[in-house]
């Protein structure tokens, strides 16, 4: 068992991250999708207006090892409003490398995103999950997680590209 620390990411941390990106889209089939760079994770987390916020799990060598710390999952957030439940947070992506997997890294991140929405004073934690990743919906559902699309019906949408620009009129 590796001891795992779950802490901020810091700027020096993006490349790490997107590296995880890039795992995280290839796991779930969708590599093609990825277009972001490490230059956009650096501007859009760590500017003056960050876009979002990431946590990092890293492992930690054990004494006697050499190898120095190693970042091996992450979970990036942004808060969300609700008009109905007012402050919200979005965990985005969630993920941990399959060789760290089963070990309660997964629900470390999740554990310390709650309690960051608790700090900020959200009132719901939301993330998203693809309907054939049962480990993850296993995972989320032990946790105490409700599964929206069972309880209530909601379906999740998307405008993206040309038809944004359609629909701005641009």
């Amino acid at each position: 068992m590796v001891f795992v620390q779950i802490r901020e990411a810091k700027e020096g941390d993006c490349g790490h991250i997107l590296r995880l990106i890039r795992e995280l889209a290839e796991f779930e089939k969708l590599s093609d999708q990825v277009k972001i760079r490490e230059e956009d994770l650096r501007a859009d987390g760590f500017g003056e207006n960050p876009f979002y916020h990431c946590l990092v799990a890293e492992s930690l060598p054990g004494p006697g090892e050499s190898q120095g710390p190693c970042v091996v999952g992450y979970g990036l957030y942004y808060f969300i409003y609700s008009t109905w439940k007012g402050r919200n947070v979005y965990l985005e992506d969630i993920y941990v490398k399959p060789e760290y997997q089963g070990q309660g890294i997964g629900s470390k991140i999740i554990k310390k995103v709650a309690e960051v929405a608790l700090d900020k004073g959200c009132s719901q934690f939301r993330l998203s999950v693809l309907d054939w990743n049962k480990r993850a919906m296993d995972l989320y559902k032990a946790l105490g997680a409700q599964d929206l699309t069972e309880a209530e019906g909601w379906h999740s949408f998307r405008f993206e590209g040309e038809v944004m620009r359609k629909l701005a009129g641009k």
